[in-house]
């Protein structure tokens, strides 16, 4: 094809240009640094969830690559780290899936995990609506991004100290704005910041304050105040959706619906209305958190209805990392900053956090299957936030479901331990593949296979979470067969404990399980059964969901798994 590289838009090598690939390798297995921060925010100490794990980079996308090109190279990269011998990879990037046997990720990946390589992925930004899942393949883990218990926020006083509150802010200088005029504008589109409606003499070296509401987004607010030259924006904003504030190249702060009111009517009643804003704080211990990030893609998959994804949350909003020194990323005026590290948001953040986490259990039990990683991750996930309530989903404010966070937020210490994993092996997958209907030659493609058979075609995968698909009805029934693994080192006995609403109906056999030594397998099977009459088909994806839990009879673990009910695309 004769393509070269332009010097001046990437490099001819594998070094990274654009800063993502330096930003993802460094959460997954970046070394500590003492006094890091982004301009002033989240300051302290940075480290990579696995920092002496030996780190491989693979370059697969290049300024002028086509999607052919990248997914080539995406290939060739999986198959290089498969012959260098990773024991465990993360992409974060996602191809169109219109085959599966068409997706670089998922036909590498299976060879991977035939290797026993733990392979983790991004579950793509196209949230908030159902069936936005990228990279669904049930040998991968793939992974959604939660919000942390951190805020970068600004410090907003109002006059002469008649109240002071805070707001969103990652303004990148060290700015103290004191005493400063503040301005509101004189109809609705001023007052809305709507495009050439503020004039330049009006809000000349002042901050305005823009009003919430639906004609404009703070991100076109922001963009008319500065057009109009003023010093910077106070905007109201829906705190149920978060902002990529690093996009913002003026002095701007986002406030709450609430503490927008006390603006106006401060604003009603005084007229030489001024504002002081200190910038560069950080708040720890957030709640509520996590939260479901809204752009992180929601299950179920397209192609694989039949397996619950996302598999996991993980960290992926506003996450401090490593950044290529020399690329201006940051914008400031009609400049760009350079930093050392940057706060970015994204699955692509979510899926090395997931994969540091799985080098530390290999580690750990270097005996246990990438199947059994992702168990002992998955059972163990924490579904209830630091306010003590059920995750919530930030697009809504609403408490989310399995097609949102998976099986919950990851928890590494827990995963450390988890009592008892559903393993898979490579011909599970196969008999999965034939099950689904592909021909034989898709299969082939996929498993590089001729001698296999289809004998055993079975959509039930011994999977950590189940979930039935409802196709154009409302009630159906099912029955699941698993196995479970008893890893931890001595006997145990669990009982099955289950939470089911109403319009589901659980039935575990048999509801107690006794394991002997370590390696031990016991079986069980769950009929599940979903009655819906009365909610219609096509207005909402996610019929119902509860949870099966393995109890320890005088022991310590919980073994957890949702079970789902969601109507067909």
């Amino acid at each position: 094809m004769n393509l070269t590289i332009s010097l001046p838009d990437d490099y001819d090598s594998p070094r990274d240009y654009f800063g993502h690939g330096t930003h993802t390798s460094s959460i997954a297995a970046g070394s500590r640094v003492e006094n890091v921060d982004y301009f002033g925010y989240a300051k302290g100490t940075a480290t990579g969830i696995a920092p002496l794990a030996n780190l491989a980079m693979y370059k697969v996308l290049f300024a002028n690559s086509t999607i052919g090109a990248t997914a080539s190279d995406t290939l060739a990269a999986m198959d290089q780290a498969i012959e260098d011998g990773v024991d465990l990879m993360s992409l974060s990037l996602g191809f169109p899936e219109n085959s599966f046997a068409d997706n670089p990720i998922l036909l590498g990946s299976f060879a991977a995990m035939e290797k026993g390589i733990f392979v983790s992925c991004a579950a793509g930004n196209s949230g908030s609506k159902s069936y936005t899942m990228k990279n669904g393949a049930p040998w991968v883990t793939t992974v959604g991004a939660g919000t942390v218990d951190r805020s970068f926020l600004a410090s907003v006083t109002l006059g002469d100290g008649i109240t002071t509150f805070t707001g969103k802010s990652l303004y990148p200088e060290d700015l103290l704005i004191s005493r400063v005029s503040l301005y509101y504008g004189h109809d609705n589109t001023s007052k809305n910041c709507e495009k050439n409606s503020l004039n330049s003499n009006d809000v000349s070296k002042k901050i305005v304050f823009c009003a919430l509401n639906n004609k404009t987004d703070v991100y076109d607010q922001a963009t008319e105040v500065y057009r109009a030259g003023a010093i910077g924006a106070i905007s109201v904003t829906d705190s149920a959706k978060p902002l990529f504030l690093t996009e913002f190249q003026i002095p701007f702060v986002g406030i709450s619906p609430t503490d927008g009111k006390t603006v106006e009517e401060y604003l009603k009643k005084t007229s030489e209305a001024t504002v002081d804003i200190k910038f560069q704080v950080t708040e720890l211990g957030t709640k509520p958190a996590p939260e479901v990030a809204f752009f992180s893609s929601r299950g179920p998959d397209k192609h694989f209805p039949w397996v619950l994804k996302p598999d996991i949350l993980a960290p992926g909003f506003e996450i401090l990392a490593a950044w290529v020194p020399n690329r201006g990323n940051v914008p400031i005026g009609n400049d760009y900053l350079s930093t050392d590290y940057i706060l970015l948001s994204g699955t692509s953040m979510a899926s090395p956090h997931a994969v540091g986490i799985a080098a530390l259990l290999k580690s750990a039990h270097p005996d246990w299957s990438s199947a059994a990683i992702r168990s002992a991750m998955m059972t163990t996930a924490d579904v209830i936030d630091n306010a003590n309530g059920r995750i919530i989903d930030s697009t809504n404010g609403m408490s989310g479901t399995p097609l949102d966070f998976g099986s919950g937020h990851i928890n590494p210490n827990k995963a450390l331990d988890p009592g008892l994993v559903y393993d898979i092996n490579v011909e599970d997958y196969i008999n999965f593949l034939c099950a689904v209907n592909y021909s034989s030659q898709q299969i082939q493609v996929i498993t590089k296979r001729s001698d296999y058979k289809c004998d055993q075609a079975n959509l039930d995968l011994n999977y950590p979470s189940f979930i039935v698909i409802l196709n154009n009805t409302n009630t159906t029934k099912y029955v699941f067969k698993r196995v479970l693994t008893n890893v931890a080192d001595s006997q145990s006995v669990y009982r099955a404990v289950i939470g089911y609403p109403s319009g589901m109906k659980v039935v575990v056999k048999p509801t107690t399980l006794t394991f002997g030594s370590k390696y031990s397998r016991a079986e069980f099977t769950m009929e599940v059964e979903i009655d819906l009459s009365g909610y219609g088909t096509d207005t909402n994806y996610i019929g119902n969901y509860g949870y099966l839990n393995w109890y320890e009879l005088n022991g310590k673990h919980v073994v957890r798994s949702p079970i789902v009910s969601a109507f067909s695309l």
